[in-house]
């Protein structure tokens, strides 16, 4: 990580607000980009919310509790729990 002086940096009224802050210590600054919800970046939001959507799908159909939990390899609490949540 490269370090820069804020003095030479930031605009002098910056300078005196950071320095109330934390004057004289070490201060990081992240970037301003915008951070990934939970499983956007490696695909698992949109793996859960499909399977999601299969299991809702036969539970509309009629199929018991009990089959889909074992297609799925989940206790037939969780096929409820995702049967009754709202993120359709």
């Amino acid at each position: 990580m490269h370090y820069k002086n804020a003095g030479e940096l930031l605009p002098e009224h910056l300078l005196r607000e950071v320095q109330k802050y934390a004057g004289g210590g070490m201060l990081y600054v992240p970037k301003p980009t915008a951070r990934c919800g939970w499983g956007e970046k490696n695909g698992s939001a949109a793996k859960y919310a499909e399977r999601n959507a299969q299991i809702r799908s036969l539970a509309e159909s009629g199929t018991p509790h009990e089959v889909i939990a074992g297609r799925f390899y989940l206790s037939v609490d969780s096929i409820r729990k995702i049967i009754k949540s709202r993120d359709r």
